[in-house]
């Protein structure tokens, strides 16, 4: 549809151009430009069409009830949709990067970086308040490691590896297995709040139980 656009437009141009040639003082060259102008706004339109924002989810009644009972504003509600919409891409972008490789699975598994990310995903989704708890997962560690596992495939792609092709994979797999363990410590850190909870309700219930048995 759009080569026959550009073919009428273009046909209409040369027969303006072919009236236009007879006249006195009309030049060639300028006439060429028009059409190659015209040609050069055409597709430059159709390159710079905007890409599509990846849409939120319908935001469900409970979900909202959960989140204004959390303390939530309305705007609030929005940033931190906005904000696990994007960490589930990357998530998943994550992992389909580490089922693409061996390496990333073995770094996965010494882990647990999946795990860790997907469930530190649902606990802030159950605690909404503490998302500033999960900065560091979600700004820095998780955004980095999607990008260096990115670049771990490409590099480890290529069909002849040279030895300092060699030396960027080790080097990256040496990384991406520190930003991993990074990413366990925030699962824990995140949760060390309910450990000491419970720590603190195993404590009162065996002075309970020792006094009752005393």
């Amino acid at each position: 549809m759009m080569k026959k656009l550009l073919l009428t437009l273009l046909a209409a141009v040369g027969i303006l151009f072919l009236l236009f040639a007879e006249m006195d003082g009309f030049h060639v060259m300028p006439g060429i430009l028009l059409i190659g102008g015209i040609i050069l706004i055409f597709f430059g339109a159709k390159r710079k069409k905007p890409t599509k924002k990846e849409e939120l989810p319908a935001l469900s009644k409970e979900k909202e009830a959960h989140y204004l009972k959390s303390g939530m504003s309305e705007s609030e509600i929005d940033f931190f949709r906005e904000t696990m919409n994007q960490a589930k891409s990357q998530i998943q972008h994550l992992q389909g990067n580490i089922n693409n490789s061996a390496k990333l699975k073995a770094i996965d598994l010494r882990h647990d970086t999946l795990r860790a990310a997907k469930a530190l995903f649902k606990e802030l989704v159950k605690e909404p308040q503490k998302l500033h708890s999960a900065s560091h997962f979600l700004y820095t560690h998780l955004p980095n490691m999607v990008d260096l596992t990115d670049k771990f495939i490409e590099i480890n792609s290529h069909e002849i590896k040279s030895k300092e092709t060699y030396d960027k994979i080790e080097e990256s797999s040496q990384i991406i297995d520190q930003m991993a363990a990074l990413i366990s410590q925030d699962y824990q850190q995140f949760v060390a709040d309910d450990l000491d909870d419970i720590d603190i309700e195993l404590s009162i219930a065996k002075q309970s139980l020792k006094r009752d048995n005393g």
